[in-house]
């Protein structure tokens, strides 16, 4: 099992909750009828039955992290873009909010789907676990479900033996890239985003069936990212939730206010 923030906020949460109760079935009746032991003195007078503590500090934190650990394992996680390989869609610098309920509830830390809800849809900007090391996380966008037939070649992308439309729109010229790149729009069944290809590098070609239970995965960045063309599917059970919001951007200490509240598509 990895460890991560999820495992430790669970932690957190069972310990505090733990002093919580321990305190109110068998240590607070026992100061309540012994309060000559536990009373504390103040100017030589004695005052009323003290707390320990670690029971207050357990008492105020239990609650905060009980609600950030239903909120971030069942509802939304907050995530940050680190590189550059979904751009021109999201930035280097782009605070994302991640729906944990998309795909289906999951126990947080385990993983375990507890019920379905929806599958993830093509076109569909997805958090997941790096398959060869689950305890990083990945985003990419969902090209291949299970069944289809994916082929990439001379930077055309091949769904079902057909390939996807797209059109030019000018040479990119926002943040994030330093190479030249040429931006699209590519129709990929009906849903519209932004790729990049930069001229002169050489993409590479892939061939895939999806098996089931699987999905292939591919950058927007198509000439700079790091997906499923080179490590294979990506198993429902790694899957996170679906990207929807960006609430924050800020790179170097500037924030892109601009940015703010731009839903992802």
């Amino acid at each position: 099992m990895n460890y991560d923030f999820a495992f430790f906020l669970l932690l957190g949460t069972a310990i505090t909750g733990i002093i919580w109760i321990v305190d109110s079935l068998v240590l607070a009746p026992r100061r309540k009828n012994n309060p000559h032991e536990y009373s504390s003195e103040s100017l030589g007078t004695r005052t009323s039955v003290s707390e320990p503590v670690v029971v207050e500090y357990a008492k105020s934190f239990f609650p905060v992290l009980l609600i950030v650990f239903l909120l971030r394992g069942f509802l939304v996680e907050p995530f940050r873009i680190p590189s550059g390989s979904m751009i021109p869609t999201l930035y280097i610098g782009d605070f994302i909010l991640v729906n944990k309920f998309s795909y289906g509830v999951r126990m947080p830390v385990f993983n375990k789907k507890m019920l379905d809800v929806e599958d993830p849809a093509r076109g569909d900007v997805v958090v997941f676990k790096y398959p060869r090391d689950p305890s990083v996380d990945y985003i990419k966008r969902v090209i291949g479900l299970p069944g289809d037939h994916i082929a990439y070649y001379n930077k055309v992308l091949y769904v079902n033996g057909k390939p996807v439309k797209r059109k030019f729109i000018a040479d990119y010229n926002g943040p994030g890239e330093e190479n030249r790149a040429n931006e699209y729009v590519e129709d990929l069944a009906g849903v519209g985003h932004n790729i990049l290809l930069i001229p002169g590098r050489p993409g590479l070609d892939a061939e895939y069936i999806v098996p089931d239970g699987h999905y292939f995965m591919m950058g927007d960045n198509r000439d700079n990212s790091n997906d499923s063309r080179y490590w294979g599917v990506v198993p429902d059970k790694y899957l996170v939730g679906k990207a929807f919001m960006i609430w924050m951007n800020m790179s170097d200490w500037d924030v892109d206010w601009k940015r703010i509240g731009t839903f992802i598509e």
